[in-house]
Order: C-alpha cells, then sequence, then structure tokens
C-alpha cells in the first residue's frame, strides 16, 4: 500500500505533455510551499540520467496555491553538458502559473572538501518530545484548531521553541529535528525530493523572531517569496535531520532566512536561503 509521501509524489502524464501532481494531503488555506518544491524536483528527476543528482535549486512562489486542486507541472529541458544539465519547472493550477524553479544536475565528482565544525551541542531527536506543530497550534485561536499542517507526512521536534514575551527580541538561531515520516527506500533521488520538502516547513517563520513577534500573529500579512537551495550530500530524509535555523535580515517588509541540514554526526548535506513578505496591519 503507498505511504502519504508516496501518495503525495505520484505523477500521472497528461496529454498536454505535462504531468499532473495530486492534491495536498493537508486541508490549509493554501498549498504548503515544500510540496511546490517536491513536485517539481520529482519532475525535473525524470528527465535526467540517473548518475546526475540535483546540486541546486532557485524558486519563486508565484501565488497561493489551491489545496483541492491538482498541480499541472511543465518541464522545460535548458540544458544537458558533459557533468550538468539544467531544467526550468513551472506548477500550474487551472492554467495559472503558480510557482517557477531552476534546477541543475551534476554528475558526481571527487574534490577538495570542507564544511563549517558543527557547532551545537544539542539533545538527541529522541529526547526532544515537544513537536513543531504542538508550538504552532498552541498560538492559534481554538476556532483554528487543530492544525492542518499536522497531515503533512512529517515529523518535527523543536529543540528551542521561543519562549519570550511579544516585544523581547528572540537572535539565537531556531534548532529542530526533521525527517519524512515513513521509510522512504533506497533511491538518493527520492531522499533528496523528501529533503526540499522538508525544507520549506518552518524557515520563513522566524523572520518575525528578531522583533519580538510570531509568524501567527493576525497583524501579519505574510508569504513566501522565494527559496534556494543546495544539496551538498547525499542524505536520507527518512532519518533524523538537524535543521540550523536563522535570521539573516529584516527590512522593507522582507525577511531573510537561511537554513542548514546536518546528520546525527554533524555531516552538513544541505543549505536553503527563503525570503518571506512581512507586512504589519499598524505599521
Amino acid at each position: 500500500m503507498p505511504t502519504p509521501f508516496d501518495q503525495l509524489l505520484h505523477l500521472e502524464p497528461a496529454a498536454s505533455g505535462r504531468l499532473v501532481a495530486p492534491v495536498a494531503p493537508d486541508r490549509s488555506a493554501r498549498t504548503y510551499g515544500g510540496q511546490f518544491l517536491a513536485h517539481t524536483l520529482r519532475a525535473a528527476q525524470t528527465t535526467v540520467e540517473n548518475d546526475r543528482a540535483v546540486h541546486s535549486l532557485h524558486c519563486y512562489f508565484l501565488r497561493a496555491g489551491d489545496v483541492d486542486t491538482p498541480t499541472e507541472l511543465e518541464v522545460e529541458h535548458l540544458r544537458d553538458g558533459r557533468s550538468f544539465s539544467q531544467r526550468q519547472v513551472t506548477a500550474y493550477q487551472q492554467g495559472v502559473e503558480m510557482f517557477s524553479t531552476l534546477i541543475s544536475f551534476h554528475t558526481a565528482e571527487q574534490g577538495l572538501a570542507h564544511q563549517p565544525e558543527h557547532p551545537f551541542d544539542v539533545p538527541g531527536p529522541e529526547e526532544v518530545t515537544l513537536t513543531y506543530h504542538d508550538v504552532w497550534e498552541a498560538m492559534l485561536p481554538p476556532e483554528q484548531r487543530p492544525w492542518p499542517g499536522r497531515a503533512r507526512p512529517m515529523d518535527i521536534r523543536y529543540i528551542n521553541p521561543p519562549t519570550a514575551p511579544e516585544g523581547v527580541p528572540i537572535l539565537e538561531p531556531q534548532l529542530m529535528w526533521m525527517r519524512i515520516r515513513e521509510p522512504l527506500g533506497d533511491d538518493p533521488a527520492l531522499h533528496a525530493v523528501g529533503l526540499a520538502y522538508l525544507a520549506d516547513a518552518t524557515l520563513v517563520d522566524h523572520v518575525t523572531l528578531p522583533h519580538g513577534f510570531r509568524w501567527q500573529d493576525e497583524r501579519l500579512t505574510g508569504a513566501s517569496l522565494d527559496h534556494a537551495m543546495w544539496f551538498h550530500q547525499s542524505c536520507r530524509a527518512d532519518e533524523w535531520l538537524l535543521y540550523d535555523q536563522r535570521v539573516e535580515f529584516t527590512g522593507g517588509a522582507r525577511g531573510l532566512a537561511s537554513g542548514r541540514f546536518y546528520t546525527a554526526d554533524g555531516t552538513l548535506v544541505a543549505t536553503c536561503m527563503q525570503e518571506g513578505l512581512m507586512r504589519w496591519a499598524d505599521a
């Protein structure tokens, strides 16, 4: 029987030559951005040789998606070189562009290697019981509970959720353990898709913290604007990964956040950047 994540990634060919992706598993007001990331990456993977793995993607969230509407994916072949391939993938709903991404693939090569030392001594995922869903839901008014995001096939355990009162800046990195909820098998391409699906789950939520506010604040009009991701090394997205997330800058009604994924042994496997809209009703 297919798992929820398998079902989410099941792409059907359409008569137009596009691929059709299924509706979202949750009933949120808009399509989860990680679903667009996962769908477009999976569509692009179907057009490249198996020896080429994704190494970067650069995306724009153009419109809010409808969770009840299937998504059509159009893959444009930009280039196939000796060691790199590039694809442009556009996601449509009812003929309207919702999301666009440029994805680059690279054949494995040997070369110089370096990563910054992992800076944290944190409790392991088995020692952390508070989930991100619990933290998010606690900030919602009762009529908006339960939070629809609970239906997404991922586990997120929050190491250091913000507890300061409103108006007190929070500047420390936000640290979470994440994984896809069910086993994904041994295909590295599928684990890359899983990692992309996880990457959007929490990153932009933190851009309000330096100002002493929360993303759930009703005075905020917020949305993801763009997302970039670099895949450094293969990993298993169904095993716990530490997501180190920081706010790099806020201004001009926008906030920029960075994220780094580490395996449990401290190996850096991916780096992300995401910018979000942050407009305040009383500004």
